[in-house]
C-alpha cells in the first residue's frame, strides 16, 4: 500500500498505566499494556505514528455518564480507609471482582482519558484512526463496577464523538457481552451497539439475540451470542456480512471497536479459538469503510498473548507488516520458546455449526430490516470538541457558542458523510412545518392519537424491563438525555442520579470464571512488593 493512502494513527499511552496492581491472584493485569507499548517500541512502529500521553480525564468529564456519588466514591476510596466505608463498597459493586487498589481512580482517569482524547482527535479531524489500548472497559455501569471495569471510557467516547456524528456504531469483539455500553445507550438510534460473546453460564449472562433495543432505540442493538470453540473462519463468516450490512443501512459518522482479547485461543478465562490474524481481520474489515475509528483495548488474561494481539492490530492500523519473529525487548522472556508473534489455533471442538450461525445471522440480518435507512437527527448544539483543560473551564461559552440559535448550530454541523442525510431531514422538517400551518387538525387528531399509543407502548417496555431484569432505568434514560439534550454550548446535560443499584446479580457468574481471586485487598506496602517482583510471577503470562 502506498504512503499516501496510509491512515494518520493516534496512540494513546502513559507509561504509568503498567504500575497499577489490582490485587495478588487477580487476572487482570495492567502490566500487559506495558508489554504491548514495549513490543511496539522495539518494533520501531511508534515511529511511523503520533504518540501522546493522555490528559487525565476529570471528574467533570466522567460524570456526564456516571453518577456524582459514584466518581466521588471512586476519587475517596483507598486500601487504608476501605473498611471504614463496607456499604458503600456494596452499593458501588465494589470488592472482589472489583477490588479496592492504591491509585484506582488515578488509573479510570488515564483508561477515561485516552479514549475521550482519541475522540477528540477523530473529531477534530487530526486523526484517522485512534487507538487506547489502556480502554476499553466495557462492563462498568452508571452507578456501580462491574467485571474488573471501574470508568466506562467507551460510553465517554463515544458521548465525546455525537457533538460531531449523528450516528456512531459500536462493535465488541471481547469473548464478554458489551453489557456496559449496550444499557446505556439501550433507547437510542444514535448508537448502534454489535456484540459478538459468548453466551449461557458465563459472564455477564446477558446478550441474547432477543435483546434488541427499547424504545426509541429498538433494532438499534445486535448481539450474536456464540457457543466454544469458533475459529477464524467461522468468526469471518459472521463478522463480515453482518458489518457489512449495518455499514451500508445504518451509515455511522464514527466507529468505535473493543478489541478484547480473550477471545483468542488459550485465554486464561475464554474458551474460543481465534488466532491473532484471524481477530485482527476484525479490525482490518472495519478500517476498510474509512471512517473514523476508535480502536479499544478490553479483556485478556493470558498476557503474552494479549501484547501480541495489540501489537499486530496497531501494525494493522498503520498498514505495517510485522515479521513473525519478535524483537527483543524487556519482557522477552514472557514470550518462551518460540518468540514468535503469531499463535496457532488449537484443535479444540467448533461448537458453532455452520447451521447454528446461520440461523442466528439470518435473524440479525432480519431485525436490521426493521431499522429506517441511515435514521434522523435531531439535536440542539453546536459540535464544538475541546476538552475541559485542567481548570474545568467551559471553553465554549467563554468564546459565545451559547449564544447561537439552534438552527445555525445545526446548520453548521461538521462532517461531511452526514451532509445529505442532514438536509434530507431539514426538507422533512420544513414539509412538516408547511401542513401544520395549513391548519390539518385531522392529522393533529392522528398524531395525538398515536402520541398516546406510544406512551402506552413504552409504558409497556419499561414493565417488561422490570419484569425480566433488564437494563437499569436510570443509566438509560440519562444517556438517552443527554444525547437529545444537548445545550447551545454544545455541552452536555449532566443529570445527577445519587441513587445506585446493588452489586449482586452476574457477581456469581464472574467468580466461576476466576480460579482464585483473593478476598481481601493487600496492604499498600505488600502490593508494592507484589510490583517489584511482577516481572518474575511466573503466572503474569497465564497458565
Amino acid at each position: 500500500m502506498s504512503a499516501d493512502t496510509k491512515k494518520r494513527v493516534a496512540y494513546f499511552y502513559d507509561a504509568e498505566i503498567g504500575n497499577f496492581y489490582y490485587a495478588p491472584g487477580h487476572p487482570m493485569k495492567p502490566h500487559r499494556i506495558r508489554m504491548c507499548h514495549n513490543l511496539l517500541l522495539n518494533y520501531r512502529v511508534y515511529e511511523k505514528m503520533d504518540v501522546f500521553r493522555p490528559q487525565p480525564a476529570s471528574e467533570r468529564e466522567m460524570t456526564k455518564f456516571h453518577s456524582d456519588d459514584y466518581i466521588s466514591f471512586l476519587k475517596m476510596i483507598t486500601p487504608q480507609n476501605m473498611h471504614d466505608h463496607i456499604k458503600q463498597l456494596q452499593r458501588f459493586n465494589v470488592g472482589e471482582d472489583c477490588p479496592v487498589f492504591d491509585g484506582l481512580y488515578e488509573f479510570c482517569q488515564l483508561s477515561t482519558g485516552g479514549s475521550i482524547g482519541g475522540a477528540v482527535k477523530l473529531n477534530m479531524g487530526k486523526a484517522d484512526v485512534a487507538v487506547n489500548w489502556a480502554g476499553g472497559l466495557h462492563h462498568a455501569k452508571k452507578c456501580e463496577a462491574s467485571g474488573f471495569c471501574y470508568a466506562n471510557d467507551i460510553v465517554l467516547a463515544i458521548l465525546e464523538l455525537l457533538k460531531v456524528h449523528q450516528r456512531v456504531l459500536y462493535i465488541d469483539i471481547d469473548i464478554h457481552h458489551g453489557d456496559g455500553v449496550e444499557e446505556a445507550f439501550f433507547t437510542t438510534d444514535r448508537v448502534m451497539t454489535v456484540s459478538f460473546h459468548k453466551y449461557g453460564e458465563y459472564f455477564p449472562g446477558t446478550g441474547d439475540t432477543k435483546d434488541v433495543g427499547a424504545k426509541g432505540g429498538k433494532y438499534y442493538a445486535v448481539n450474536f451470542p456464540l457457543r466454544d470453540g469458533i475459529d477464524d473462519e467461522s468468526y469471518a463468516s459472521i463478522f463480515r456480512p453482518i458489518l457489512g450490512k449495518i455499514m451500508e443501512q445504518y451509515q455511522p459518522g464514527a466507529i468505535v471497536m473493543q478489541c478484547g482479547a480473550d477471545s483468542l485461543v488459550g485465554d486464561r478465562l475464554g474458551s474460543f479459538n481465534l488466532s491473532i490474524k484471524g481477530h485482527g481481520k476484525c479490525v482490518e474489515f472495519m478500517k476498510t469503510f474509512n471512517i473514523p475509528l476508535l480502536i479499544l483495548g478490553g479483556g485478556g488474561y493470558t498476557i503474552r498473548n494479549v501484547a501480541r494481539c495489540w501489537a499486530y492490530e496497531t501494525a494493522v492500523a498503520l498498514d505495517e507488516q510485522l515479521r513473525n519473529e519478535l524483537p527483543y525487548n524487556d519482557y522477552y522472556e514472557y514470550f518462551a520458546p518460540d518468540h514468535h508473534l503469531h499463535i496457532s489455533p488449537s484443535n479444540m471442538e467448533n461448537l458453532n455449526t455452520p447451521d447454528y450461525l446461520a440461523r442466528i445471522k439470518e435473524r440479525i440480518l432480519d431485525n436490521l430490516r426493521h431499522q429506517p435507512s441511515a435514521p434522523g437527527l435531531q439535536i440542539g448544539g453546536s459540535a464544538e470538541t475541546a476538552r475541559v483543560d485542567s481548570k474545568e473551564e467551559d471553553v465554549d461559552e467563554k468564546e459565545g457558542d451559547g449564544d447561537k440559535d439552534p438552527k445555525e448550530a445545526k446548520s453548521t454541523e461538521p462532517g461531511d458523510t452526514n451532509k445529505d442525510h442532514k438536509n434530507n431531514g431539514e426538507t422533512k422538517d420544513k414539509v412538516k412545518e408547511e401542513e401544520k400551518e395549513e391548519g390539518k387538525e385531522e392529522e393533529e387528531k392522528q398524531e395525538k392519537e398515536e402520541m398516546e399509543v406510544d406512551e402506552e407502548e413504552g409504558a409497556k417496555i419499561k414493565e417488561e424491563d422490570k419484569e425480566e431484569g433488564g437494563k437499569e432505568e436510570g443509566g438509560d434514560d440519562t444517556v438517552r438525555d443527554l444525547i437529545n439534550g444537548m445545550p447551545k454550548s454544545g455541552k452536555f446535560v449532566v443529570k445527577k442520579d445519587a441513587g445506585a443499584s446493588g452489586g449482586e446479580g452476574n457477581s456469581k457468574l464472574l467468580q466461576n470464571h476466576l480460579q482464585k481471586v483473593a478476598g481481601k485487598t493487600a496492604s499498600s506496602s505488600q502490593q508494592q512488593q507484589l510490583r517489584e517482583q511482577q516481572n518474575k510471577d511466573a503466572n503474569l503470562g497465564g497458565p
